[in-house]
């Protein structure tokens, strides 16, 4: 084999070993592509998700007024977490051991309400 075609193969082998390297970076450069996009992707959906308001659930201690009703009472009071008014006038009705709808005024009764703040 004479020296031209000693470079030559040389020549070949390099482009070889070139186009192997250039192959590697792209896939590399896919794979960092790829998993920066997962990660940024997760990061702003946690940071939507985290937008949303917690609401929770407290207590709060009422005097009946002259007039008043379990609905009234808990038309005001009424949260969007509840299915419909009945259910809500259940949980008053079992926080304060009431087996009927009849309340008097001057009594107290314990209704639920919801806010957005958190008290410790």
């Amino acid at each position: 084999m004479n020296r031209r075609e000693a470079q030559i193969n040389k020549s070949k082998i390099r482009r070889i070993r070139q186009r192997r390297r250039n192959i590697l970076l792209s896939f590399m450069t896919f794979f960092l592509v790829v998993s920066l996009s997962v990660t940024i992707n997760s990061f702003l959906s946690s940071a939507k998700s985290g937008d949303k308001n917690n609401e929770y659930k407290y207590y709060k201690s009422i005097i009946v007024q002259s007039g008043d009703t379990l609905w009234s009472i808990a038309n005001e009071n009424i949260h969007t977490s509840y299915k419909n008014t009945d259910e809500y006038i259940l949980e008053v009705k079992q926080v304060n051991h009431l087996r009927d709808d009849n309340i008097t005024a001057g009594n107290y009764l314990i209704v639920p309400y919801f806010s957005s703040e958190f008290v410790n």
